[in-house]
């Protein structure tokens, strides 16, 4: 029989490694695996990558990650927010190393990691600091320049009601990079509030196929 659940969130994010590449869905705390990344810092991976939608806010969930000094690097489109001064005082420091990435390439890179695609053209960021050194071209009388796909090891996820076949469906807004990240990782881990038989979701709105999913959690 096939299931994908796991006991904990500790049993879920068991075998992360030490310089792997993290991304963390959520937009701000919505969406956010909070769990799973509390179960990360416990778990004690060191000189990860991340690759989210923000740095953090607060004290909690990325925040507290960051707050363990274990990233070397983050990816995100809105690294300063009000209450991102964990991520702040780190960059500050030197002790972080940050890629701006403007929000639609940073899912359009992602997305197209889990499609296969080798990279894409977009004119976004032309002529800006954020594209200095990349290589452009003109297409139709517009500039673009070339941006690569996003890879990761693992994808950190969150929605509303999952399967033992690891079929997601999510809660309204709290969906945001879920979706997209679960192609895009070699393991993508799912916290759910909720596992519901199989065949209790509707096929209809199934969001993220089983088939992307290696492990299912609730928390």
């Amino acid at each position: 029989m096939v299931s994908k659940v796991v006991e904990s969130p500790a049993a879920a994010v068991a075998g992360i490694k030490d310089g792997a590449t993290i991304m963390i869905g959520g937009f701000g705390t919505a969406g956010m695996p909070a769990a799973l990344v509390d179960a990360v810092i416990a778990q004690g991976a060191d000189n990860l990558t991340v690759v989210c939608n923000n740095a953090g806010n607060g004290e909690t969930g990325l925040a507290a990650l960051l707050r363990t000094r274990r990233v070397r690097k983050i990816m995100c489109s809105f690294p300063r927010q009000s209450d991102s001064y964990v991520f702040d005082a780190l960059y500050r420091a030197g002790d972080i190393e940050l890629e701006v990435v403007p929000q639609g390439t940073l899912v359009e890179r992602i997305r197209a990691a889990g499609a296969g695609i080798g990279g894409f053209f977009t004119p976004t960021g032309y002529g800006t600091m954020l594209t200095a050194g990349k290589e452009s071209r003109e297409i139709g009388g517009r500039h673009f320049v070339l941006e690569y796909p996003i890879y990761a090891d693992v994808a950190l996820i969150k929605a509303s009601k999952g399967d033992r076949w690891g079929n997601l469906v999510y809660r309204k807004a709290a969906r945001n990079f879920g979706p997209v990240m679960a192609t895009a990782a070699a393991c993508t881990i799912a916290q759910v509030d909720e596992i519901v038989g199989l065949g209790d979701l509707d096929p209809e709105s199934i969001v993220t196929p089983g088939i992307f999913v290696h492990r299912v959690v609730a928390a």
